[in-house]
């Protein structure tokens, strides 16, 4: 079975027909280019982040990261997808079921901040499920990975705890964070979370 997107786009709502790329800014009709490029910005965009945190409000604040990550090479930056995306075979979520979704994950995220903090395996596991849903959910045409992990830091940040699901050159964890979130698995999620998070140092 393929492990690759498919998106149900007959309109070419976000690609070129000629050249398959998306739509950009930049006005880029090279797919490799449009990597480097949209990798390079979303780089620095994400540094601001850090340096000028957003604060998660509820599922709204995902739009926010994915509008504040994309702003300068697509123009649907923060928008909800106009199509729907399977991968491997399996659909995300339908589109005309989003509310419903929204709902859940803002109540996930309530239960959340109502946790203390020192029940860091309780916390994990909240974290797990919301990444759980927020990737099904897969709300963008592009950037959904990126953009669910910064909004988990954040989450993790505002407890006092920093959380990367991303980081560099660490096969084991990439492989982890991949099987939890295509198979659904809140278990191996959970335990990731708990292998990664860790508390600030106090100021």
């Amino acid at each position: 079975m393929s492990n690759s997107y498919k998106y149900i786009d007959p309109d070419f709502t976000y690609t070129d027909p000629k050249t398959g790329v998306l739509r950009n800014l930049e006005g880029i009709t090279d797919q490799d280019v449009l990597l480097f490029v949209e990798s390079s910005v979303v780089a620095k965009r994400i540094q601001e982040l850090y340096e000028n945190p957003i604060k998660i409000k509820g599922i709204e604040s995902l739009f926010e990261i994915h509008r504040h990550l994309f702003q300068d090479i697509y123009s649907w930056a923060g928008q909800k997808r106009k199509v729907d995306i399977s991968k491997g075979g399996k659909p995300f979520f339908p589109m005309t079921h989003f509310e419903n979704a929204y709902r859940f994950i803002d109540a996930l995220i309530a239960v959340y901040k109502k946790t203390p903090k020192k029940n860091k395996q309780r916390l994990a596991r909240i974290l797990a499920e919301i990444l759980d849903n927020v990737n099904y959910l897969h709300p963008f045409r592009e950037g959904n990975g990126r953009t669910q992990r910064e909004f988990l830091r954040l989450l993790a940040l505002e407890k006092g705890f920093t959380l990367n699901l991303n980081p560099p050159n660490n096969k084991e964890v990439y492989d982890q964070y991949m099987q939890g979130t295509i198979d659904s698995d809140v278990s191996i999620l959970t335990q990731l979370i708990l292998e990664l998070i860790e508390e600030l140092p106090e100021k």
